[in-house]
C-alpha cells in the first residue's frame, strides 16, 4: 500500500510517499480502507518528535474515515464493507508492516472498539473531519463545564476546523461566542457559523476588545488551542469564577504563571485537555461522536471541512496547516 512516512524528526520535508506492506488485522483489530484522513496539529508534534515514545520511521495520522476491508478474531458485529470512522492514539510503524492507528495511508488498522459506524446520511469523506474534533468539542462544552443562555465563550483560532465546530455547538447551546482570528475573511466565516463578535488579533488587543464587548465583565469560558501568545493575556479578560481551558499549544507552550497572583483575585480556574486522554474512555468517546451526529442530522451543525489534498501532497497539506491560512478541517485523500 501507499503511505506517507516521516523518515526522521523534522519539518514537512521529512514526509515521503513510499510503498509499505498492507497490514493484517490481529485479534480485536479491524483493517480499514481509508477514504480520508484528518490533518491535525497533533501530527506536527508527533513529527517533531516532541512526545514520549515517538520512534521513526513513522506513519503520521490519528483519525480517518473509510470502509472495513477485513476484521480480526473477536471483533463482534463489525463486517467488511461497513462505513466507519475512528480516532486512535498515534500508532506505530515498523518494517514488519505493523501500522496500528496510522492514517496517512491507503489502509489503517484500528482497535475494533474505537470504530464508529457512519450514518447513511453522512458523507464518507466529510466524516473524517469529525472524530478528533467531535470528541474534543463534546468534552470541552459538556464534560468540563456547563454553558448556555447568558454565558459568554471566547474561542481562539475561531476559523479553524475546531474553532468552527465549537462556535456552532456553543451557539446551539445559547452562548454568546466571541472569536479571535487573523483576517476579515476568516472572521466572516466564523460569523456565518454563529460567532456574535470576532476580533482580528493582528489589529487589536483581544483582551481589551473582550472587556469592551462584555462591558468590563469578561468571559465565562475561554477555549485556547494557541498557548503562549494568548494564555496569560486571556486570564486578564476572564470573568470572576471564569474557566480557561488550554487544549492545544499551536503557538508554543505558555509561560509558567503564579497561581496565587493570576487566579486568586477573581477565583478563576485553569484546566488542560488533550484528546488522547479520552481514547480509552469508551463512554465519553462514543457519547461525543453520537452527539455530533445528532446535531448534524438536525441541521444545527455543519461539518467544517476545509481544503482536501491528495495523499501524495501530505507535506503541502501540513505546510498549509502551519501557515495559519487554512479554515476548516484539512483532509488527505488516498
Amino acid at each position: 500500500m501507499k503511505a506517507i512516512v516521516a523518515v526522521r524528526p523534522g519539518g514537512p520535508e521529512v514526509l515521503e510517499l513510499v510503498d509499505v506492506p498492507t497490514p493484517s488485522p490481529g485479534a480485536g483489530e479491524v483493517l480499514v480502507r481509508v477514504a480520508a484522513s484528518g490533518v491535525n496539529f497533533m501530527d506536527v508534534g508527533m513529527r517533531l518528535g516532541g512526545r514520549a515514545g515517538i520512534t521513526f520511521p513513522r506513519i503520521p495520522g490519528g483519525e480517518a474515515s473509510g470502509m472495513i476491508e477485513a476484521v480480526g478474531e473477536g471483533v463482534g458485529e463489525l463486517r467488511a464493507g461497513d462505513r466507519v470512522m475512528f480516532a486512535t492514539p498515534f500508532g506505530t510503524y515498523a518494517q514488519n508492516a505493523t501500522a496500528i492507528g496510522c492514517t496517512y495511508a491507503e489502509y489503517a488498522l484500528a482497535p475494533a472498539w474505537q470504530l464508529i459506524r457512519i450514518p447513511a446520511d453522512l458523507d464518507l469523506v466529510e466524516a473524517a473531519a469529525l472524530p478528533l474534533q467531535g470528541m474534543t468539542a463534546h468534552y470541552l462544552l459538556h464534560e468540563y463545564t456547563t454553558i448556555g443562555p447568558g454565558t459568554t465563550v471566547l474561542i481562539h483560532a475561531v476559523a479553524g476546523g475546531m474553532g468552527l465546530l465549537l462556535t456552532q455547538w456553543a451557539t446551539h447551546l445559547g452562548a454568546h461566542v466571541i472569536g479571535t482570528t487573523s483576517s476579515a475573511a476568516k472572521a466572516a466565516k466564523a460569523q456565518a457559523m454563529g460567532a456574535r463578535d470576532v476580533i482580528l488579533y493582528s489589529e487589536k488587543n483581544f483582551a481589551d476588545e473582550v472587556m469592551r464587548i462584555t462591558s468590563g465583565e469578561g468571559v465565562d469560558l475561554i477555549l485556547d488551542a494557541v498557548g503562549k501568545p494568548t494564555f496569560e493575556k486571556g486570564l486578564t479578560c476572564l470573568a470572576p469564577f471564569g474557566h480557561l481551558i488550554l487544549y492545544g499549544s499551536a503557538g508554543g507552550a505558555p509561560d509558567p504563571i503564579d497561581v496565587r497572583r493570576s487566579l486568586f483575585a477573581k477565583s478563576q480556574k485553569v484546566s488542560g485537555f488533550v484528546v488522547p486522554m479520552v481514547y480509552g474512555m469508551k463512554e465519553i468517546h462514543r457519547r461525543g461522536l453520537e452527539a455530533v451526529f445528532q446535531l448534524a442530522r438536525e441541521g444545527r451543525l455543519t461539518i467544517p471541512t476545509g481544503k482536501i489534498f491528495p495523499l501524495a501532497e501530505a507535506a503541502d497539506a501540513v505546510r498549509f496547516l502551519q501557515s495559519r491560512q487554512s479554515t476548516g478541517k484539512l483532509l488527505l485523500i488516498p
